[in-house]
């Protein structure tokens, strides 16, 4: 029998039915396969019943059905379950074919498996797909990178079955090498916590600092969601908070103050400490879910601490629209940093990352998209160089307006007791990257008093080190130099 279908796809929960159904209404015959072969039948008499999705029961059965290359997307639970599959499949493969992990992988996963794969004269992707079940239905984010040499085996039907900017731009475009793909969306599900974390802080200002209702909080978010803070994420917020259940009552209030994670903010905290670049706005955000979560710690603590008892004083009005402020310069920042992060990940990892494409694949599909990422990408297509957002024309004179607001709002968060982890660390980081002179030089002269670590000297050239015997005993050895 002639093979006939395009790709494949392994893995038939949600997220992969979703996909299969997204590609076939595009045009492509799609194999759906899983491993309990059961799930194939329901979906093809179900989901997929009178389309052009075929499905197999077994691996030799779906690759016989495969156009060549063969184009195998593994839609499975990250780790060993990917690993699982790739040798599942090797046997049964040939030179030129290809593997598409799209789930949501660690990069160093996706580095060691396109060098795997690659000796083996086959070609792998690693994928970052973004939007949920609702994206991979309708139109996702995509974030390929791996093989350089499989991305136009795939660029067609990526390209065609996701999202699209309101220029009609795919929101899928290549990222790099190895890991690359699977690196920018760490970073976008950093930046997502980074997001969400704000919005929470913002919504408790409101809520314990102005005593505001539900209902007027929805009509706040349904404002702020017509401006420049237009984006999902303060969409959903905005719905979530009118949503009332069948007796009326708010669903929001009912839910337990404990927030789960799935690690992708851990792993973007983890790499920018391995990198030294001070993404303290994602990890604060990581921390914040760390401390919800020890709920039983805090009910007891919140018996014995106190702190003050007042709320915010003065016009309601004009304090949130200091919120606003306070929040749109916070996510300028949080943005800033990521895109930090990526800067010095592609050096580390030599991939040629594109700035401006990056920020138009955001633009639409995914969970952190809005209005805002388009700022972004006419940044980076004027100064593909730009160091840092914070350096751009628009953004400086965005965070120059909202200066005044955003310090209001973190000084009556502190002084009315409120915790604001992530809008605080956002101005000091913003106060630090501003500062010419840092308190680093006493820094440096602590370490070397007690482990002499050495220092370098203004009036030196850079790379010169010297250490004192700050107390007449420790002696002239110095310890070797190193950067923490």
């Amino acid at each position: 029998m002639e093979p006939t279908a395009d790709i494949a796809l392994i893995g038939l929960a949600v997220m992969g039915q979703n996909l299969i159904m997204n590609m076939n209404d595009h045009g492509y015959t799609v194999v759906a396969y899983n491993r309990t072969t059961s799930k194939v039948d329901e979906f093809l008499n179900d989901a997929a019943k009178g389309s052009k999705v075929v499905g197999a029961h077994s691996v030799e059965e779906m690759v016989a059905k495969l156009k060549r290359p063969r184009k195998i997307m593994l839609m499975v639970k990250a780790g060993k379950a990917v690993d699982d599959f790739i040798e599942t499949l090797l046997p049964h493969l040939e030179p030129g074919d290809l593997i598409i992990d799209g789930g949501n992988s660690h990069f160093p996963d996706t580095i060691r498996r396109t060098k795997y794969l690659e000796s083996k004269g086959l070609l792998f992707i690693g994928t970052g797909v973004s939007g949920g079940e609702e994206g991979a239905r309708f139109g996702p984010s995509m974030m390929p990178g791996g093989s350089v040499a499989a991305w136009p085996l795939v660029k067609d039907i990526f390209q065609a079955i996701c999202a699209k900017t309101p220029a009609g731009e795919p929101c899928c475009d290549w990222m790099g090498e190895d890991g690359a793909g699977h690196y920018v969306k760490m970073t976008h599900n950093g930046i997502e916590y980074g997001d969400m974390q704000l919005i929470c802080e913002a919504y408790q200002l409101m809520k314990e600092g102005l005593k505001m209702s539900n209902e007027e909080m929805h009509e706040v978010l349904t404002e702020w969601n017509k401006g420049e803070l237009d984006s999902y994420l303060i969409e959903i917020t905005r719905d979530i908070l009118g949503y009332k259940d069948e007796k009326g009552e708010y669903v929001v209030d009912a839910i337990v103050d404990t927030a789960g994670q799935k690690g992708t903010g851990k792993w973007t905290s983890v790499s920018s400490l391995d990198l030294g670049m001070p993404v303290t706005l994602i990890g604060e955000a990581v921390y914040a879910r760390c401390l919800s979560a020890m709920k039983d710690d805090r009910v007891e603590a919140s018996k014995i601490l106190t702190g003050p008892a007042q709320g915010f004083t003065g016009d309601k009005k004009a304090i949130i629209e200091d919120i606003r402020q306070a929040l749109l310069a916070s996510k300028i920042v949080s943005y800033a940093q990521g895109f930090m992060l990526l800067r010095e990940a592609a050096k580390e990892y030599k991939w040629n990352l594109a700035y401006g494409p990056i920020a138009m694949v955001w633009r639409a599909g995914c969970i952190i998209r809005s209005v805002f990422l388009g700022k972004i990408k006419a940044a980076f297509d004027k100064n593909p160089n730009l160091s840092n957002l914070l350096l751009d024309e628009y953004f400086k004179g965005l965070i120059d307006r909202c200066q005044p607001s955003w310090r209001r709002v973190v000084a009556q968060a502190v002084t009315a007791g409120i915790p604001v982890p992530a809008f605080t660390t956002a101005l000091a980081f913003y106060d630090g990257y501003r500062s010419e002179r840092l308190p680093a030089n006493l820094l440096q002269a602590q370490r070397d008093y007690f482990g002499a670590h050495t220092y370098e000297r203004l009036d030196q050239p850079r790379g010169k080190f010297f250490h004192t015997n700050w107390t007449g005993k420790g002696g002239n050895v110095s310890a070797g130099t190193y950067t923490v």
